[in-house]
C-alpha cells in the first residue's frame, strides 16, 4: 500500500460523530440486520433504540461526560448495546476480559475508578455501582435519541503485556472520525459480512468492529473462536471480511488439512495481526486462499504508526509484516543509535506530521528517544527496501548462556509438528546458563519430548533448541491469540520446585 496522508482523507471525509453516525444508519434502514450472534439478531433500528434505553440507565445510575464504564461482557449483542450506551451519554467505554479473576480485575478498577461497571455481580467491588450479566432496560423506558455528545475518548481497552501490569490505553481522539479512514486502511466496505472472531475486549476486534458497524455492514459475531465453526460461518453467511491471528490461522488449516471442506470462495479481504505469523503457515493460507486476499498490518493498540503488506509483497519479501504506511518506524540500539538494514534493535515509532496524538497510558510510561520517537518493546530489523521483520518482544528474549533466544522463532517450529497444537516458550533460570529455553506445548495425547527434539534438530540451531519441554492439557493462549508469558514462566518455575 502507498503511504496514506491522514489529512487529505479528513479534506475528503470530514470526522462525524459516530452516535450521529449510528442514528443516521438506523434512520436510512432500520430493518436491517446489523449484528447476527448465533441464532439472534438486531436490526439497526434496535440497536439503536435498546442503547438509547441503556444510556438513560447510566444516566440514572450516576455515568457522566469522561467517565469510564468499565464492560465485562462475552461477545454478543449484549455487548455492542453497552457500548453504544457509554457513547451516547459521553463516557468511555472501557471493555474488560469477562473472565477475568476478581483479584486481577480490582487491580484495574483501582486503575480507573470507573463510575460504572457492567457484567459484574453486585459486591464484588464494593462502592462501585454495577449492572449484571443478562440485564435489559425495562421496555418502558424511553427509547427516544439523547441530546447529541461526543465522547472525549472512544475506548480504553486494557493491557497487561509481558509485564502482568495492568494498564489503560486511552484512544488519543473522541468519538468521532471519518468513514474513509477505514475503508483506505482496512480495506472495508459497506456492503462486507464481518466475521467477528476475537474476544471484544481485545483492541483489533473492538475496533474493526465498530469500524464495520458504523460502515453499515453486517457482523457475525462468534462468542468464541473455534476452527470449525469459524469455517462453518464464512461457508453460511458468505462472509467477505475476517481479522484471525496465526493461532486461528494454524487450527483452521489443521481442520482442513482433517479432511473438512468449506466453501471459502465468498473471503474477499483476510487480515491477520497479534502476533508473529510462522512462514509455512503463512503460505500456506496463500495456497488455499491466493494472495491476492490475504493482508497483514502491524502497529499495536496503540496506532503511532502503521505497517501493511499484501500477500503479493509478502512472497517478495517473506516474514515481513511491510512498510509504514501511517508514520514512520526506525530501529534503535540501546545506545538511542539508528541500525543499518540486517541489525536487530528495538522498534520506534513516530506518528505522521498533523496526526492527533493516538493514545494515552493510565498506569505506564511512554519509553521514548530522540526528537519523539516511541516503542512498544518489540524487536526487529529492516532489509535493504525498507521492509521490516520483527523477532520477538524485548522483554521475552531469553539470553541463555550469553546467546540471544527469541521464543516466537522457537515456537515457530515446535508448531510445525503435525500433533502439536501450540506451544510457548519461556526462559527458566539455570545454573549453568542463567536461562534456559523451557517448551509449554499443548499436543495431542501420547507425543513424546524426544519426539520434539527429534524434530526440532534440523530446523533450529543446537542452542535454541528447548533444554526442557512440559506438556500441558489446556490451551495456552487466549480467544485471541495472545499469551499471560510472564505468569506462564512464574507457574513453571513453581512446578519446577515443586518437583525438586
Amino acid at each position: 500500500m502507498e503511504v496514506v496522508d491522514y489529512a487529505e482523507i479528513l479534506a475528503k471525509s470530514p470526522a462525524e460523530p459516530y452516535v450521529r453516525t449510528m442514528a443516521r444508519l438506523a434512520e436510512e434502514d432500520p430493518d436491517f440486520v446489523a449484528i447476527t450472534h448465533g441464532d439472534d439478531t438486531i436490526t439497526r433500528g434496535a440497536l439503536e433504540a435498546r442503547s438509547n434505553r441503556l444510556a438513560r440507565v447510566y444516566l440514572d445510575k450516576g455515568v457522566g461526560f469522561g467517565d469510564y464504564v468499565s464492560i465485562a461482557l462475552p461477545n454478543g449483542i449484549d455487548f455492542y448495546v453497552a457500548f453504544w450506551a457509554a457513547l451516547k451519554v459521553g463516557a468511555v467505554p472501557q471493555p474488560l476480559s469477562w473472565r477475568l479473576p476478581l483479584a486481577e480485575r480490582q487491580g484495574i478498577v483501582d486503575l480507573a475508578r470507573p463510575k460504572l461497571l457492567v457484567g459484574v455481580a453486585e459486591g464484588d467491588h464494593p462502592g462501585y455501582p454495577t449492572l449484571p450479566t443478562g440485564f435489559h432496560p425495562d421496555p418502558s423506558i424511553s427509547a427516544e435519541p439523547l441530546p447529541e455528545v461526543v465522547s472525549p475518548c472512544w475506548k480504553a481497552p486494557t493491557s497487561g503485556g509481558s509485564t502482568g501490569r495492568p494498564k489503560i490505553i486511552r484512544a488519543g481522539t473522541g468519538a468521532e472520525g471519518s468513514p474513509l479512514v477505514n475503508q483506505i486502511l482496512c480495506h472495508l466496505e459497506p456492503t462486507d459480512v464481518h466475521l467477528v472472531v476475537a474476544p471484544l475486549y481485545h483492541n483489533s476486534a473492538l475496533s474493526m468492529s465498530m469500524a464495520g458497524l458504523m460502515l453499515g455492514q453486517h457482523l457475525i459475531v462468534m462468542e468464541r473462536f473455534d476452527a470449525e465453526e469459524t469455517l462453518r460461518l464464512i461457508e453460511k453467511h458468505k462472509v467477505t471480511w475476517v481479522m484471525l491471528v496465526p493461532t486461528m490461522l494454524n487450527r483452521m488449516l489443521r481442520v482442513l488439512e482433517g479432511g473438512a471442506t468449506y466453501d471459502l470462495s465468498s473471503l474477499r479481504v483476510v487480515w491477520h495481526a497479534a502476533s508473529k505469523c510462522p512462514e509455512w503457515l503463512k503460505e500456506k493460507w496463500i495456497e488455499i486462499l491466493g494472495p491476492g486476499k490475504i493482508w497483514e498490518l502491524y502497529g499495536g493498540t496503540e496506532m503511532i504508526a502503521l505497517t501493511v503488506i499484501s500477500g503479493e509483497e509478502w512472497l517478495r519479501h517473506k516474514g515481513s509484516v511491510g512498510k509504514p504506511i501511517l508514520g514512520d518506524m526506525k530501529i534503535f540500539d540501546a545506545d538511542g543509535s539508528e541500525l543499518p538494514p540486517g541489525e536487530i534493535g528495538e522498534i520506534y515509532m513516530k506518528s505522521s506530521a498533523g496526526m492527533p496524538r493516538s493514545y494515552e497510558y493510565v498506569g505506564a510510561e511512554v519509553k521514548t528517544i530522540g526528537d519523539g520517537w516511541e516503542t512498544l518493546g518489540d524487536l526487529g530489523w529492516k532489509d535493504e527496501d525498507g521492509y521490516l521483520y520483527i523477532s520477538d518482544r524485548r522483554v521475552d528474549m531469553i539470553v541463555s548462556g550469553g546467546q540471544n533466544i527469541y521464543p516466537a522463532e522457537v515456537e515457530s517450529a515446535i508448531t510445525r509438528h503435525p500433533k502439536v497444537i501450540s506451544a510457548v516458550v519461556v526462559g527458566l533460570p539455570d545454573d549453568d546458563l542463567v536461562h534456559r529455553a523451557h517448551a509449554l506445548i499443548q499436543a495431542e495425547e501420547g507425543t513424546t519430548a524426544q519426539e520434539i527434539l527429534d524434530f526440532l534438530a534440523d530446523k533450529l540451531v543446537r542452542y535454541k533448541i528447548p533444554r526442557s519441554i512440559e506438556f500441558i492439557d489446556r490451551p495456552l493462549r487466549d480467544d485471541a491469540g495472545k499469551v499471560r508469558r510472564s505468569l506462564m514462566r512464574d507457574q513453571a518455575i513453581e512446578r519446577m520446585k515443586g518437583n525438586a
